[in-house]
């Protein structure tokens, strides 16, 4: 009786491992594709405005995002990125989710990035999010080519906001909300 205790505690305790070094792989596999994902989305933006690189560089950080969305009259949309610190290379890996409701039909993938212009701008953006509501538009473009850069909004007096559509097409105005937060499965 003694030894299948013993039997089983041991096999509850090498499957406990096991499944954390598998949980472990897979953050691993998941943090690089997100950053592979952002490094690709710079491309893009610089290429689409080559003054955004140097504007990314001297920031004290910067957020990418790629998100994927559908609406028919109530839409949402949802993604995930990357808060890269330039001091420090620290990155912290980040969702989004938006909903919307309003006269729109569509799908898009599209490619956020903010450049925050303070220290204080970016930690907070990190450690509270952010939420914000917007209104709405048309934008269209073709697989793996951009519709175009809408950007430079200000979202707050401290961070710069652009967006670049990279593929689908969505029509209509909305009002939507927007909110930001920590991945806590990937930091």
């Amino acid at each position: 009786m003694k030894l299948i205790r013993f039997l089983t505690t041991a096999l509850l305790f090498v499957s406990l491992a096991a499944g954390s070094a598998f949980a472990q792989d897979d953050k691993a596999k998941k943090q690089a594709e997100i950053r592979k994902a952002a490094a690709t989305a710079l491309d893009k933006f610089y290429k689409a405005d080559p003054k955004l690189k140097g504007a990314v560089q001297k920031a004290p950080g910067y957020a990418v995002f790629t998100t994927y969305g559908l609406s028919f009259i109530v839409g949402g949309a949802g993604g995930k990125g990357i808060v890269r610190a330039n001091a420090t290379k620290k990155d912290t890996f980040m969702s989004m989710g938006q909903a919307s409701a309003g006269l729109q039909i569509g799908a898009s993938e599209s490619e956020t990035l903010i450049v925050f212009k303070t220290a204080k701008a970016m930690n907070d953006f990190v450690d509270k999010g952010w939420e914000f509501g917007g209104g709405g538009g048309a934008s269209a473009g073709a697989e793996g080519k951009s519709a175009g850069l809408s950007g430079g909004q200000s979202l707050i007096a401290d961070a710069n906001y652009y967006t670049l559509t990279k593929n689908g097409l969505q029509v209509g105005g909305a009002l939507a909300g927007t909110k930001f937060w920590k991945d806590g499965d990937l930091n």
